[in-house]
């Protein structure tokens, strides 16, 4: 087993990463943002001021100083996006410079596969901006033993409407401008290496889907004010192809929470691709 369980409470060294007005714009477009959203798509419109999409800091510094290195070895075929979540300490700046650790917080035995959490912390002029967690699914990696992990339902909708339903269609070259943004990762436009993933074509982005969903949620529920939108989190249970239309549905959960689920397809095509969602706002 490739794996290395002991890697649980290492963390990275610290490292940099920069942005500027044309990362987050490239970002804004990435997730579907365009002419109805000028405040996060452009940065020279008479009486509007550039705004960042609270989802930014899941692509800041992409691939710079993660503690994923001590894990271990894997198929990255066999790798995919289980959970994420972003935790807001006040509003992504259109530019900045921050310094990120990683630190590997969990890593769970599913038997047939492994779950790793991390845990990623930014901070600008000594003062925390963002933290994000993550979790990955890498097939074909458990079987040591280990803890099996946290399980069960979690953030369930009541059994009711939810109060806002948005849909938003994505492209089907979505994933071909959202990888500008760094994942570059070969599952989301190399036809012959999602087929070593077990996928018939290459599957949009996990956290472009989170990015959409983002989207919604700031407008559904914050009223388009990222300085309103303090934390969002979710699971990730099904792919989704590239042209699919997403539905984001929101309920009021009361004292400043939202949850939400995500679904792609349309009809009896439909289905969940994003559960477990909690936003919490004020």
């Amino acid at each position: 087993m490739p794996l290395n369980p002991d890697a649980v409470g290492s963390k990275s060294e610290p490292v940099e990463a920069s942005w500027n007005s044309k990362d987050a714009l490239l970002y804004a477009v990435g997730i579907g943002a365009g002419g109805e959203e000028l405040a996060f798509t452009t940065e020279n419109t008479n009486g509007v001021e550039q705004q960042v999409f609270p989802t930014f800091p899941v692509v800041i510094g992409w691939g710079k100083g993660s503690a994923m290195g001590n894990i271990g070895s894997f198929n990255p075929a066999l790798l995919v996006h289980g959970q994420q979540a972003v935790t807001l300490h006040r509003p992504i700046p259109v530019e900045g410079t921050v310094t990120i650790t990683s630190e590997i917080t969990g890593m769970y035995d599913k038997v047939k596969a492994a779950v790793v959490v991390s845990v990623s912390r930014a901070v600008i002029d000594g003062e925390p901006l963002y933290t994000n967690t993550s979790s990955v699914f890498i097939r074909g990696e458990g079987g040591w033993g280990g803890e099996r992990g946290p399980s069960g339902p979690k953030n369930v909708p009541p059994e009711r409407d939810p109060d806002r339903v948005l849909t938003y269609q994505t492209s089907p070259d979505q994933a071909f401008v959202y990888r500008l943004s760094g994942d570059r990762n070969p599952l989301h436009t190399d036809p012959s290496f999602a087929a070593l993933g077990g996928f018939d074509r290459p599957i949009l982005h996990g956290l472009c889907s989170y990015g959409f969903t983002g989207r919604a949620l700031l407008h559904g529920v914050c009223d388009g004010d990222p300085a309103a939108f303090k934390h969002i989190e979710g699971r990730f249970t099904a792919p989704v192809m590239p042209g699919d239309a997403l539905t984001i549905r929101m309920w009021s959960a009361g004292n400043g929470e939202s949850l939400f689920t995500t679904s792609a397809g349309e009809g009896d095509a439909e289905r969940v691709v994003i559960d477990q969602g909690l936003l919490r706002h004020s």
